[in-house]
């Protein structure tokens, strides 16, 4: 695990000292129409040398979610793109993904957030993958249980606020605002809330055929403030994958609550060998 002398070295050669002001994201569809990117060209070597990442959103949320850790990966000269998940199933998550890989130039860093890590555990056997990076995410093992696994921690807040209508699920307002979203300004909070992506009842229960963290360089970020997914069950996560680990004070959207944090701990992964 990095410690805070380390990693604030890490912070301080990233430039992240520097305010940023909001920026746009430009928008493309992918060919089906299932999938939209935000990428830049940031600086005229950013196709060269690996500087390139791909993130992928969780449950109740979608690309835009990201647009606060954008920005200050941009200034570092990396090309972003942010996937839109349809959250219809795992394997459309998976496809949704490797469609954007497929466009990468280069070694691209893979990072997810929450469920996202299912999806990238999957996807990140893509050959333009890099490395993997962890957002207080899922790690399940190939053919593993996941939910079975997390029943062996003590159930987060959120759990109890997911409600499921037609085959579709969401979080109500208030888990969302209390739970999923502690921390975040309550404004923003609920914006998030409005934008929030309804997931399929089968998102959770379906177990994936490949775990790219066994085989790939991987990182992991724990929230220590997490209302959504247990930090005892994160830690065992990170553990099993022998991940490169920090701890961050937050809840569960700490690239929203700690954007120059989350943004450094990602340019590690970029910058590394």
């Amino acid at each position: 695990m990095l410690n805070r002398r380390t990693f604030g070295k890490i912070v301080a050669s990233t430039g992240m000292a520097a305010t940023i002001g909001a920026a746009s994201t430009s928008v493309a569809s992918a060919a089906t129409g299932r999938s939209a990117a935000a990428t830049t060209d940031a600086a005229a070597g950013a196709s060269e040398g690996g500087r390139r990442v791909v993130l992928v959103h969780g449950a109740y949320a979608d690309g835009s979610c990201f647009s606060d850790v954008i920005p200050h990966l941009q200034t570092a000269g990396v090309t972003v793109t942010s996937v839109q998940n349809p959250l219809t199933s795992v394997a459309d998550d998976v496809a949704a993904v490797r469609r954007i890989l497929d466009l990468q130039t280069g070694p691209t860093v893979l990072v997810a957030h929450s469920y996202g890590g299912t999806v990238i555990s999957q996807a990140g056997d893509h050959p333009k993958v890099r490395s993997l990076v962890y957002l207080s995410a899922r790690a399940p093992e190939a053919g593993e249980d996941y939910a079975a696994l997390s029943k062996k921690f003590p159930a987060p807040p959120a759990n109890a606020g997911l409600v499921y209508e037609n085959g579709f699920g969401q979080l109500t307002e208030k888990a969302f605002l209390d739970d999923f979203a502690n921390g975040v300004p309550a404004e923003r909070a609920r914006v998030l809330y409005a934008a929030q992506g309804r997931i399929a009842q089968t998102l959770f229960t379906t177990k994936t055929s490949a775990a790219a963290w066994t085989s790939k360089p991987t990182r992991y970020v724990i929230t220590t403030e997490d209302r959504t997914t247990n930090p005892e069950l994160q830690r065992f996560l990170a553990k099993r994958m022998k991940a490169k680990t920090i701890e961050v004070a937050s809840g569960h959207l700490s690239f929203i609550t700690h954007p120059k944090t989350i943004s450094a701990f990602i340019l590690d992964a970029v910058n590394s060998k």
